[in-house]
């Protein structure tokens, strides 16, 4: 049985993550967590004489969040925008993975159509050394503009 090597093994904080808002980038450099996930759903299909309840799929919802160190403007920036105009804006985000230790290449990922749910306003901590403010989203497609590729070698057999 093969299996990966540590030096393949993708280190978390190797990377970077951009935000475009109307078209101009935005480096996330406060940035600490990004993730970003497809939620499958299912609807439940019995029928009559059988005892299993069939599964079928019926969408995808696409959602995420991000954890940044507090003092970022532009999230803020966004809800004034948003508060102002009626009008929130265009927003597309760019993960960057790229461990030059390891032999799997990057990956970059692009995610279009996001909307922020929650953004802080303001925030005091008496126990935190370093404000953070999560910000979950929502979005409506993605693309990878480079993916991974398989280790150049593994271990066992």
């Amino acid at each position: 049985m093969s299996f990966l090597l540590a030096n393949d093994g993708v280190d978390g904080k190797a990377g970077s993550a951009f935000m475009v808002k109307n078209g101009r980038n935005i480096e996330l450099f406060g940035i600490k967590k990004f993730e970003s996930d497809a939620e499958i759903l299912t609807s439940e299909f019995p029928v009559v004489g059988s005892l299993v309840n069939q599964t079928k799929v019926k969408g995808i919802k696409y959602s995420g969040k991000m954890t940044v160190y507090y003092g970022t403007p532009e999230f803020i920036e966004i809800l004034q925008e948003y508060r102002r105009t009626g009008r929130f804006p265009e927003i597309s985000l760019q993960v960057t993975n790229r461990d030059k230790g390891t032999t799997v290449g990057e990956q970059v990922v692009a995610i279009y159509g996001v909307t922020l749910t929650k953004i802080p306003i303001a925030m005091l901590d008496d126990s935190s050394d370093y404000l953070q403010e999560e910000i979950p989203f929502n979005f409506t497609d993605f693309e990878p503009l480079a993916s991974f590729v398989a280790p150049s070698q593994l271990g066992g057999n």
